[in-house]
């Protein structure tokens, strides 16, 4: 009986820890694109934008220098900062990495 006790409580911790995983995996993001400096907009949020997949993203980053990358084909990674996008703009990104195609 125990046995089976331990063993249960080992399969919901294990449950536990993939969904946590998942949620984040969730926020994580690939771009392709060109990275552009920001200019005017409606929404004012961001420093650099990338169209992807026929869509516009925000980005900014506290660990990459974005303006290095401007007017380059990228591969883009980072996560989705929660509370955007506001104002119909973009999503923001926070970039952890960027790879000149």
């Amino acid at each position: 009986m125990k046995k089976s006790i331990f063993l249960l409580a080992i399969g919901i911790s294990f449950a536990g820890c993939s969904s946590m995983k998942s949620s984040t995996d969730a926020n994580t993001v690939h771009l392709s694109g060109k990275i552009e400096k920001m200019g005017m907009t409606t929404y004012q949020y961001g420093t650099h934008t990338i169209e992807s997949d026929h869509k516009t993203y925000a980005l900014k980053s506290s660990s990459v220098n974005l303006n290095h990358f401007e007017k380059k084909e990228v591969q883009v990674i980072g996560t989705k900062v929660p509370g955007y996008p506001l104002e119909n703009g973009p999503a923001l990104i926070e970039v952890s990495s960027v790879k000149v195609k």
